[in-house]
């Protein structure tokens, strides 16, 4: 079975890219060192290489281009007529053919210049004509640029086209736009073709399977046929024109007998004996559709003739073994895609008429002597004149009808439910299927209360046990409850304790509130560094008068937080200058002690930063706004430092005759260069 696959050809490269292809190839795959000291055979052949490198890898790639194209003379005319609808044949020839006119150019421009090369006699001279070479064969490359892009829109083209098999069996829907040939496909395959209310959804073929039978089935969905002159039909008509015409495949003539679809059936009946020839020697069936709104007994007389009209046709379309038409039977079908009323009788009988076809125009053929050969039907030859018919027992019989009897009693929630009154009226009973002694009892409702107690509270028999369980876990629950919660009341304190005990809850009461109020105040709230202390809350001298309120001594305790401050020891100089004269250092005391605090504060607080924390002044709005500034600023000296730039102006002219490359051997001793 010859299969079509047309998504396996190989992307065809525009002028520029191939040429880029090509030359980086011959580059990389080939020696690029060459002195003019070398001998001259060795320069020759250096650059015959490249020549020849070159001419190979185009000769390569456009050869993959002219054998994966295919051939319209090869392929199956389908293919060939629907290449020719989209594409025009002659322009598609023509294309080919300048291709393998470059092709052969490039083999002979570079035969011509490896022949000049054998006596080239100099590297000077081997190099121009290297150079002649490789251009002459990217000019003839560049003057088929319009070419490659011509056969790179093809190809994207027909790998957008569906696989179809010319030769497997097919089913092929045909008739007017929106009569609903893209819903009848949907329904029985697994295809997924946009369906609209309007003409020409479909403007390309549609592939879908089936199966029947055990057999998998090929079905195609066409575009829409209008009634008019074949010279004046469009790309869209002669896909499905090329498709009726090429296909051994039961053809699905679909009409529209409600007239929705905006043509008479008068028009319908028109296309269909304009188009009648290509229906010769396929199964026809004549389907009328969207029978949900025009039922076929209730068109109009004249309409009724021109339908009848068409069956006689369709009959006349097959001839049996015998010589004559086809029985009326599949010939012409209704139905509806919409409530799918028919949509399987009418896939049923074109795969059945499809099969026998192929079945009748097998036994035709040459092939069946062969295959008969290895057959042999056994034919027993009667005894006597006595019938014999088949005879069953009469117990299977009464099993069969036993069990016959009981499926069509057996009626499903579905049935019963369109019986009684449909959704909403009818609801399913729960309790049909309950297992119980008496059947009468499925449908007795259950009382809640029954003799003043709960029904449902004695339901399980251990009720009373889990109930007993429950109530002493309450009971222990409590009573760590109340063990934890323990409560100071001041009656059996004296006097004073009562008094600091009143004093300590007012404390706790307005740190409570003070922590409150902090909070629900604490986004809002600015954060003040602790050593812009304005209120002065925390000193030592408020530490000392807490502390002497409690009835300890302050001293020891303000003693240790001023050895622990934070202030630099004083410098050396300092303490020079103090030996030496106690009074020069008294008057500058206030002056020298403030530097030395600033100094330290600034030294302390010296450290790193991120790069992308913003500095007041900067201009920039947040760190974000500045990384991205940064990454900016790096990309702008990129290209610079690439091209071995120092500055804006400043160009770098590398040492052109570096010592370690230039340098001869060096003997023992002599590193003054280092």
């Amino acid at each position: 079975m010859v299969q079509y696959n047309f998504k396996k050809i190989t992307v065809v490269p525009n002028g520029k890219d191939f040429i880029d292809i090509i030359l980086s190839r011959t580059q990389r795959q080939t020696p690029t060192v060459v002195h003019k000291g070398y001998a001259i055979s060795r320069l020759r052949q250096f650059y015959m290489r490249k020549v020849k490198y070159t001419q190979q890898n185009f000769h390569e790639k456009l050869s993959t281009i002219i054998d994966e194209f295919p051939r319209l003379d090869d392929i199956h005319p389908f293919y060939g007529d629907l290449l020719h609808v989209l594409y025009n044949k002659d322009h598609y020839k023509l294309a080919l053919g300048q291709i393998n006119t470059a092709r052969n150019l490039i083999s002979k421009v570079a035969k011509d210049y490896v022949k000049l090369l054998k006596y080239g006699d100099s590297l000077y001279r081997c190099k121009s004509l290297k150079v002649a070479a490789l251009g002459r064969m990217c000019t003839v490359i560049k003057r088929i640029g319009p070419t490659l892009a011509y056969l790179e829109q093809i190809r994207q083209h027909m790998a957008r086209l569906p696989s179809i098999d010319p030769n497997t069996r097919t089913m092929l829907i045909c008739g007017y736009p929106n009569v609903g040939k893209s819903s009848f496909m949907n329904k029985i395959t697994r295809a997924d073709v946009d369906v609209q209310p309007y003409a020409f959804t479909t403007k390309s073929l549609f592939v879908g399977h089936t199966d029947y039978k055990y057999l998998r089935y090929q079905v195609i969905d066409t575009p829409g046929i209008l009634d008019r002159p074949f010279e004046d039909r469009n790309i869209i008509e002669m896909c499905s024109i090329t498709a009726l015409a090429h296909l051994r495949a039961a053809v699905l003539f679909f009409l529209d007998i409600s007239g929705s679809c905006g043509y008479s059936i008068a028009q319908q009946a028109a296309l269909f004996h304009s188009i009648k020839s290509l229906f010769m020697n396929k199964p026809l069936i004549i389907v009328c559709n969207k029978t949900d709104l025009q039922p076929l007994d209730g068109i109009f007389e004249e309409d009724r003739k021109l339908v009848m009209e068409m069956k006689a046709e369709a009959m006349k379309t097959v001839i049996g073994q015998g010589g004559e038409p086809t029985n009326e039977e599949g010939v012409l079908l209704t139905m509806s895609t919409l409530t799918e009323d028919g949509v399987i009788a009418v896939k049923n009988a074109a795969c059945e008429r499809l099969l026998n076809q192929r079945v009748e125009l097998k036994m035709k053929s040459k092939k069946i002597n062969d295959c008969l050969n290895r057959f042999h039907v056994a034919l027993p030859k009667p005894r006597d004149q006595k019938e014999r018919p088949a005879c069953i027992p009469q117990a299977v019989l009464e099993a069969k009808a036993k069990q016959a009897a009981e499926k069509e009693k057996r009626k499903t929630e579905k049935e019963l439910e369109d019986e009684y009154g449909g959704a909403g009226v009818y609801s399913a009973s729960l309790r049909k299927n309950y297992i119980l002694a008496n059947d009468e009892w499925k449908e007795d409702t259950m009382p809640e209360i029954l003799d003043g107690h709960n029904v449902y509270d004695f339901i399980d028999p251990d009720i009373l046990l889990r109930l007993e369980e429950l109530e002493r876990e309450e009971g222990l629950r409590q009573a760590e409850e109340e063990g934890d919660d323990f409560e100071m009341d001041g009656q059996e304190l004296s006097l004073e304790e009562q008094e600091a005990l009143a004093e300590i809850r007012k404390k706790k009461s307005l740190l409570i509130q003070q922590h409150r109020m902090k909070k629900s105040t604490a986004e809002s709230r600015p954060v003040v560094p602790r050593k812009f202390n304005t209120d002065r809350k925390f000193t030592t001298g408020r530490m000392g008068r807490q502390l002497s309120s409690l009835g300890l001594d302050p001293s020891l305790a303000i003693n240790r937080a001023r050895s622990k401050s934070r202030g630099r020891k004083r410098e050396r100089s300092v303490d020079k200058r103090e030996g030496d004269g106690g009074d020069a250092m008294d008057i500058d005391d206030n002056q020298a002690s403030k530097k030395l605090r600033l100094r330290s504060t600034s030294r302390s607080r010296s450290q790193s930063r991120p790069p992308g924390e913003v500095i007041p002044g900067e201009g920039l709005k947040d760190s974000a706004q500045k990384i991205k500034a940064i990454k900016l600023a790096k990309k702008s000296v990129l290209k610079r430092n690439k091209n071995a730039r120092r500055g804006e102006a400043d160009r770098v002219i590398p040492t052109l005759k570096p010592k370690h490359l230039f340098s001869g051997k060096r003997s023992i001793g002599k590193t003054q260069r280092r």
